[in-house]
Order: structure tokens, then sequence, then C-alpha cells
């Protein structure tokens, strides 16, 4: 508390002022009498741009003095959450030219009456999971989408199916609300050069507002505290469209363009990649809506860093998240040593809100009751298993290429067959004549060769061939 203090009346420069003094000495006493004090709105704002200002992981906090607070610490209900939280988005959406702020709701007391947003952010995808084990929509919130359709929410099962936001107030019971459509700022994709890219259907929300995260400050703590900036065009064009475990998107886009995806060296993925930021960014340009190109945005801290090493003597700075995940080399901050450090006050992971709830009508089993019932269905898939046709994928490989598709395959045959991957030179050929079912994965080597780990069983293959030709 004192520390924070100091920090904000240097910031007045009324450090050791009667005001200063008398406000430690009030707030000493009141932790002393019951473990809590109460700061005042503009400590809280001081604070929360403060906090922005020490994000090590953020590119954007050359604009930390601007974040707008939006005190709400006087809210009760679900409803009132609610009601603060589409107040703040239309406030940041400002028609598109989009304005950063935070919200803050009553602060931790006991840990059983905090005010949670479930929500990962304000607004974000669904991702349904499917019977096959893949995933409709975005599969980062795969998770939270059953946390959801657990407490009464049925979504249309699209790709891009705006979630609820799941408010609880004071610990109590979570409560579920869907966001007006006016207040949902979307951008439909298209690019400036292939007029097939609007047929792909894609689109991605404007306003990343973070929702999940504990606003700390002065030894308090604000586990409600919605905030947002804008984004960073590579944020949506290289990770939330392009990651292997989220939208992926890769491969239907470099069939459209029409790019040989049968090699690496084609670089195929990275001229997609690239592609797809342009069409994001023209996108939200010809709509209207704030976003950052990645190398902006990392000139623009690098002014930020060298104003904090003048004012503060440092900024502290997490290199792997500054860098941005495309052409990391062609911007200034690539090439920059950082030191990563924590300072106070600060944004801070929790657990998630769901984990540490004590959902109703769930009896806990006993140790004995889930031992049977995993040993039922343990005996209920063995028996399936012994009625399916037995696959056996071979995989012979010098860099590990076919490996991969061996096991590509595997996941694919899986639902119907008992399927085993073994390496050629591990297998007993033997076997061979009792084989149902069996796949040979492998590459070439050298001048069309088979690889050094397939040459035992390509010579075994070879003679039983020539045996049966003669006979």
């Amino acid at each position: 508390m004192k520390e924070f203090l100091d920090l904000y009346y240097t910031s007045l420069n009324k450090r050791g002022s009667h005001e200063h003094k008398n406000n430690v000495d009030k707030y000493t006493k009141s932790i002393q009498a019951s473990g809590l004090y109460d700061i005042t709105t503009d400590m809280l704002s001081f604070g929360a741009k403060t906090a922005w200002r020490n994000a090590s992981r953020c590119v954007g906090r050359i604009q930390w003095s601007n974040l707008k607070l939006f005190d709400r610490r006087d809210v009760t209900t679900s409803k009132q959450m609610f009601d603060a939280i589409c107040e703040h988005i239309a406030y940041s959406n400002n028609n598109g030219n989009l304005r950063s702020a935070i919200t803050i709701f009553p602060a931790r007391t006991d840990g059983q009456h905090d005010f949670r947003i479930w929500n990962p952010q304000l607004i974000s995808y669904a991702g349904y999971q499917q019977k096959d084990g893949s995933i409709i929509g975005d599969p980062a919130n795969a998770e939270f989408t059953l946390v959801c359709e657990r407490l009464g929410w049925k979504g249309n099962g699209g790709r891009f199916d705006i979630l609820p936001l799941v408010l609880q107030a004071n610990g109590g019971k979570p409560e579920i609300f869907e966001l007006p459509q006016e207040l949902i700022l979307e951008v439909n994709f298209t690019h400036p050069r292939y007029p097939w890219f609007e047929e792909l259907g894609l689109k991605w929300f404007g306003l990343p507002a973070v929702s999940h995260m504990c606003f700390e400050v002065g030894g308090l703590e604000f586990p409600g505290s919605p905030f947002n900036g804008w984004y960073m065009a590579s944020e949506i064009g290289a990770r939330d469209l392009c990651d292997n475990q989220r939208y992926n998107i890769i491969p239907e886009v470099a069939q459209y363009m029409d790019l040989d995806t049968t090699s690496q060296t084609s670089l195929w993925k990275d001229i997609t990649m690239i592609e797809i930021n342009v069409a994001v960014l023209h996108s939200f340009r010809m709509a209207g809506v704030t976003i950052m190109d990645h190398h902006t945005a990392t000139e623009t801290f690098v002014t930020h860093m060298h104003q904090e090493q003048i004012s503060r003597g440092g900024c502290p700075a997490d290199w792997v998240w500054i860098v941005p995940p495309i052409s990391g080399s062609l911007t200034p901050v690539f090439h920059m040593e950082m030191l990563n450090y924590r300072l106070k006050p600060s944004y801070e992971y929790q657990q998630v809100a769901w984990i540490g709830y004590k959902w109703e009508n769930f009896k806990r089993k006993t140790i004995r009751q889930v031992a049977l019932a995993v040993l039922f269905t343990g005996f209920l898939m063995s028996k399936i298993a012994k009625k399916r046709i037995r696959c056996t994928i071979l995989y012979a490989t010098e860099t590990g290429k076919s490996l991969q598709f061996a096991h590509s395959l595997a996941i694919i045959y899986r639902n119907t067959f008992t399927t085993e991957v073994i390496c050629a030179d591990e297998y007993d050929i033997s076997k061979l004549p009792n084989e149902t079912l069996l796949l040979v994965v492998t590459s070439t080597f050298g001048e069309g060769d088979a690889p050094s780990n397939a040459q035992e069983l390509k010579k075994t293959i070879w003679n039983l061939s020539r045996k049966a030709n003669d006979q």
C-alpha cells in the first residue's frame, strides 16, 4: 500500500505532502482494523494506467496514459455488471475509432465473494467439439463453450458464433447475458487482389477486450477488470486464423491461391500467411475499424522504450511477446535486448472461474465408483476392439516426414480399425501373411532409393514377390 501511495504522489509531485502522509496513516489504520482499505477513483485510474505501462508482454504501451477508467466498484448484481460492460463496449467501439478503456468491479475480500467475468474476452467465438474430435469454430474457446452449454446456452454450431457473457457477482451463481448485436463490431474479410477471398466467409471481431485477468494495485486485487486496446493485425492474421490449434485456415487459402503445397521449399505457408494479413489490414481499414500493422506497432514500441529509459530508467519487456509472429527480423524489436521483470501495479493471470465454482446437482463419486466405471468402460472397449479389423501402418523415413504421415493415417483409420504404427526395420515379416490390411508410408532418398530403415523390408518383399512369380 505504502509503495503505491509513494508512486502515486510522486507522479503528482506531492510526495511527502500533508495529504500523502494523512492517507498513509488512514489506510494503515483501515488495514489493521479490517484487512482492507479503499482508494480514490483518481488513484484507481493511475494504478490501471501504470499497470498497462508495466505490462511486459504488450507492444502497444505507448498509449498507456490514454486509458479510460470506468469505476464500477458500486455494482452488486450480475445485471449491473452486464450494463457496465455494455457501456464500456459502446465507449470503446466509438463507431470504429477504437478507444482504450478499463472497467473495474469491486475488490476481492475473502476470495469467496468475487466479482468475476468467466469469459477470457468480452467478445469471442464459440468452439463446438464434434464426435470425431474436430472443432467447429475457435478451438481456443472449446472448453468455455462447454461451460456455457452447461449453464443452459445453446449456440448455432457455426464457425463464428459470438459467445454470451457469463457473469458472477459477489461469489453468487453465474448468469448468462447475450450482448446486443449493435455492440458487436465485426469485420468481414476481403482481399484487395483476390475477389474469391470473400467467398471464404471469414471475419473477426474488432474489439479485443481481455476479461479474465486480475488487476492488482496497492495490495488490493480486482478479479473483475476487463480492459481493451485495439488489434495488431498479425494477432488475427497470423495467430487467431493461422495457428494449427486455432482456425488453421492456411491450407484452405493456399488451395484457393493455387500454390504448390507438396513441398516446403515453395514456402506456400509463408506466402499464404502474408496474404491473409494483407486481407485483415485491408478489411479493417475498409470497415473503418482501428488496427495497426506490425511494423508501425513495433516502431512505436521502440519509441516508448526509449522514453521509458529516460523517465524511469528501464522498461520491462518480454521479447517473445513483443516480436511479432510474422516478419520478426524485419522489425526493429527483433534486434533489441530486452529485460523481462515485474513491476506493480499489474495485470495478473488467475485461475479460470469455473474450476473453483461449486456446481449444483453434482454428486461426488467415490474412488471405488470411479474405478468400477473405468473397469466397465475398459471391458466394453476391449470387446469392441476385438471385433475391429487390424490395420498395420509401416513407415520408413530419413527425415521424419513419413512418420508424421503415418501417424496422421492412424488418426484417420482408428475410428474404424485397430491401428498400429511400426517402423519398417522393426516389423516382423513373418506376420505378413496374416495381415488383413497393411499400409506402407515411405519416402525416397537420394536418387529414388528407399530409406535406410526400409532396405531389409524392401529386399524381403522383393524376394517374396519373385518366389510368388516363379510359382
